[in-house]
């Protein structure tokens, strides 16, 4: 099943429970979704629906650091749960170790010896991990293995 699809059924299975917030969150998502595909007039893949849910997942961490220094604990609570429900559909993020191993493989294959040759390592990685770690943490590595 594609994860457009799952998402519509939890839509659907959430409508069933009266679970408003999760109704909510992913009908939001679907939304986004369907925005893209009538934009770009085409058929997204689970891919193009990750990289619109880790958009999503961003937004969500953006707002939580809003609302902590605004002091809306009643917001909070909110946005924490659409994180927990928006990071549930997407693939299990890398830990440290696994993404220094396929950065160190990308490394030796491109045959990048110095900083210079940064942005095709990072081209290269942010192909080769997807949506398992974000643009920040493959950067960091990068520099630490480069230099």
């Amino acid at each position: 099943m594609s994860l457009k699809e799952q998402i519509k059924n939890d839509i659907k299975e959430a409508m069933r429970t009266k679970d408003a917030a999760k109704r909510d969150t992913l009908r939001n998502i679907q939304a986004a979704i369907k925005q893209i595909e009538v934009d770009e007039r085409k058929e997204l893949i689970d891919e193009d629906v990750e990289k619109i849910l880790l958009k999503y997942a961003k937004q969500r961490e953006d707002a939580l650091v809003q609302l902590k220094e605004a002091g809306r604990e009643d917001l909070v609570a909110k946005e924490e749960a659409e994180l927990v429900l928006v990071k549930s559909y997407l693939p299990e993020p890398m830990d440290d170790a696994e993404l220094e191993s396929v950065l160190k493989e990308i490394i030796a294959n491109i045959g990048a010896a110095s900083m210079a040759d940064m942005g095709k390592v990072m081209g290269a990685a942010k192909t080769a991990v997807g949506s398992r770690a974000d643009g920040g943490r493959i950067n960091q590595a990068v520099k630490k293995l480069l230099s």
